[in-house]
């Protein structure tokens, strides 16, 4: 527990003090309020509403000493709602209870402090209200801590995928090295398909070090990166990429599925789609628009073979394709006609697809 929270604690056990009403007329308990290390403020509610007592903690707090505003109302505390709320403290203390919002306390001569504040109605014997206390508890400087924290999390966040993204690089290599090694003995393109989905995850990596830490990618860049380093581990001529893309932010757990399907995609075009041609052309598209993205890898090869389907019950690419439709609540139509090529098309909401906003 932090400090900010112990002292939340210790108002609301000062509050359920028994008998508070007539204690807050106790010049003793008023000696223990003095030695509180909350603020605290308590108006009378008898008839004409003042505060009548403000402690060394509130005179600290504030910049205001306790005899310049005892007897007066409670629009002698300054202060006004944070974040472009106009609402005042004052205000707020008498129409709210308990935990009643977050302030600034502006000071003469002093930096302007934040309070969380706190207000209660105490009642007497016969249920009737006798006294409002309020407590004010400074959250300025643990903000400051939980910020610092904060940055010091980011930093070890962006760390750590600075080493993912090595890793990654350095198991895609040591995969195609045994791959090459292994050409003449066996079939190797179980290697090249795992090489190509791990730098797809390494690309992830890049790019979110290159964002510094924020849970977003832009989604055109991404299946660009991939549809170049796809192209480039499979050339073959002849064959030739149209690419069409629109920049578009998406979260991590979105562009890292769709990231996959379409290297996946993409290597199965090269390797398959164009068997028994000398050429021909694939296409991949990401349009945006206000309602969101719709992705599109085609091609003009062979389709299908009569009787298969795309993703292939059981199959990995089947896994990476319910993450996508999991993750980013993705529609994906897969279209094959014999002798004219294949076309997936994957559509997601903007609403699906966006990143986290961070509190």
């Amino acid at each position: 527990m932090n400090q900010t929270q112990n002292q939340a604690v210790q108002v609301e056990s000062l509050l359920g003090t028994p008998d508070m009403a007539n204690a807050l007329e106790s010049e003793q308990f008023k000696h223990f309020l003095d030695q509180v290390p909350i603020a605290i403020v308590v108006a009378e509610m008898k008839g004409f509403e003042r505060i009548v007592y403000a402690n060394p903690e509130f005179e600290k707090l504030s910049g205001l000493a306790a005899a310049a505003v005892e007897g007066k109302q409670w629009s002698a505390l300054p202060g006004h709602g944070e974040n472009d709320n106009a609402r005042q403290l004052s205000v707020a203390l008498i129409d709210s209870s308990d935990c009643v919002g977050t302030f600034r306390l502006e000071r003469e001569g002093s930096e302007p402090v934040v309070v969380d504040a706190y207000s209660n109605v105490i009642l007497d014997d016969e249920g009737m209200p006798a006294f409002r206390l309020a407590a004010l508890i400074n959250v300025g400087a643990h903000r400051e801590e939980i910020d610092n924290l904060t940055r010091e999390k980011d930093t070890l966040l962006l760390e750590i995928q600075h080493r993912v993204k090595n890793n990654l690089q350095m198991i895609t290599a040591l995969i195609r090295l045994e791959a090459r090694n292994a050409r003449h003995r066996m079939d190797t393109e179980p290697f090249d398909r795992l090489a190509g989905r791990i730098q797809s995850l390494q690309l992830v990596y890049r790019l979110l070090s290159d964002q510094k830490g924020h849970d977003e990618i832009d989604l055109g860049v991404y299946l660009s990166e991939i549809a170049a380093s796809v192209m480039h581990s499979h050339a073959i001529e002849g064959i030739r990429l149209n690419l069409k893309i629109d920049a578009y932010p998406v979260s991590v757990n979105v562009a890292m599925p769709t990231g996959l399907v379409v290297n996946e995609l993409l290597t199965n075009s090269l390797k398959h789609a164009f068997l028994g041609r000398e050429g021909g052309t694939i296409s991949l598209q990401s349009l945006s628009d206000s309602n969101g993205c719709r992705v599109i890898i085609a091609d003009d090869g062979i389709g299908l073979p009569e009787g298969m389907a795309w993703p292939k019950p059981g199959k990995l690419s089947a896994l990476i394709v319910r993450s996508l439709r999991e993750n980013a609540k993705a529609d994906l139509k897969v279209e094959s006609l014999p002798g004219e090529g294949m076309r997936v098309t994957i559509t997601f909401s903007r609403t699906a697809a966006a990143p986290a906003i961070s509190a």
